[in-house]
């Protein structure tokens, strides 16, 4: 059963960044997974146009569907198309209202002016790079754009460099699991690729979340998933949405929740899917003790309940901040797992991923799509890359 959360304790971290010398550490003592909500990129230009109108929506259906049941909201850039301080407006007017806490980075639209003072003016959001810690996990947000020259020449520069490498060790050392939050692939970081994509592979990052692809995309790299969510303002490819994404003991969970899709909606956190498993970074890889899952939606669940291919259903128990769990006595061969949930008015959403035990595999860290796992209609990944980033295939 996962237990009931906790009162959250917040402290000073000792680690040092030049160009933001406080940074927050929020430790839950609970077990909960790390969950946060992404939102692909906005591209704003004008009030009133369709994705300003998709990004109320979003707020709305965050607001009334995930209150205290995910830690944060994260935008990944490209926020406002022109960099300009009526778009960031627009974007903070809404994101304000916001129950969840959110986090912003910029993209390289953002820092069309060559500046981000439009940026930290309009959004109000904490200068970066900064670190929080959430559920024992490392949450690092990245500036990939204000060192570079505009457009899609992205860097960290040197001291950052040192910084991001200071970080991971720490996490390391502390025995804590990571993740990274940055608007592209350590592949278009130039010259810098080869050492960020390396420093990520010998580190605790468990996931890498992006923006700038404009299309649902997953990597597996070695030891680390790299996600990026659909654009909300320039949509190449299926339905506007938002992504919800977790880790939970290591293992990493994804699912892209279209915005006209109903609630509940619930995604199986622990065991990892196959696709999704990487090597493990402290103790065994995929466990597979449990069965835990999250819930979310305005309406309270009734019956939560799991099955192993199809064997009979079992109950699953907790409800805590729409956290379930139920043993899991598993197979030695691979089997498909899936999670149903039925809330008080008989609405019903199933999550089903496929479970096999983690082998070792031969993928070389390139920090880039060059691993990604295709198409996986289910998870609405398409696998069509169609979009205008450097991999993005022409229209």
């Amino acid at each position: 059963m996962i237990a009931a959360s906790a009162a959250m304790e917040t402290h000073r971290c000792s680690a040092m960044c030049p160009d933001n010398p406080e940074i927050d550490a929020m430790t839950d003592t609970t077990e909960k997974p790390l969950r946060f909500l992404q939102i692909g990129d906005l591209h704003i230009t004008e009030a009133g146009l369709q994705n300003h109108v998709d990004l109320r929506r979003i707020v709305d259906e965050v607001n009334g569907n995930t209150n205290g049941r995910i830690d944060f909201v994260y935008l990944p850039g490209d926020n406002a198309d022109d960099g300009a301080p009526e778009q960031f407006r627009i974007v903070h007017d809404e994101l304000s209202r916001l129950i969840a806490p959110w986090h912003g980075i910029p993209g390289d639209h953002d820092f069309k002016p060559k500046s981000l003072d439009n940026f930290y003016g309009g959004l109000h959001v904490r200068k970066l790079p900064y670190v929080i810690e959430i559920s024992g996990c490392r949450c690092i947000f990245l500036d990939v754009v204000s060192r570079g020259t505009g457009g899609p020449d992205f860097r960290l520069g040197a001291v950052r460099l040192v910084w991001l490498r200071g970080q991971l060790d720490a996490a390391r050392r502390d025995g804590k699991t990571a993740a990274v939050f940055m608007h592209a692939y350590p592949a278009d970081l130039g010259e810098e690729a080869a050492e960020i994509t390396a420093m990520l592979d010998e580190s605790p990052v468990a996931l890498v979340s992006m923006g700038h692809t404009h299309y649902n995309e997953i990597s597996r790299d070695g030891r680390t998933i790299y996600t990026a969510t659909r654009s909300t303002g320039q949509i190449e490819e299926g339905d506007v949405g938002f992504t919800f994404a977790a880790i939970d003991r290591g293992a990493v969970s994804w699912r892209f929740k279209p915005l006209d899709s109903p609630w509940p909606f619930v995604m199986i956190t622990s065991p990892s899917d196959r696709r999704l498993a990487i090597a493990p970074h402290f103790g065994e890889a995929n466990a597979r003790r449990e069965v835990r899952a999250s819930a979310w939606g305005a309406v309270p669940i009734a019956q939560a309940e799991f099955r192993i291919d199809d064997q009979a259903w079992h109950p699953m128990f907790g409800g805590d901040s729409g956290l379930f769990g139920a043993d899991l006595t598993a197979p030695d061969w691979p089997f498909r797992l899936s999670v149903r949930m039925t809330d008080q008015q008989r609405n019903q959403d199933t999550d089903t991923i496929e479970v096999a035990p983690y082998v070792a595999g031969d993928n070389k860290p390139t920090g880039s799509d060059a691993a990604n796992i295709g198409a996986w209609p289910e998870r609405h990944l398409f696998g069509t890359q169609l979009g205008p980033n450097r991999n993005g295939r022409k229209w």
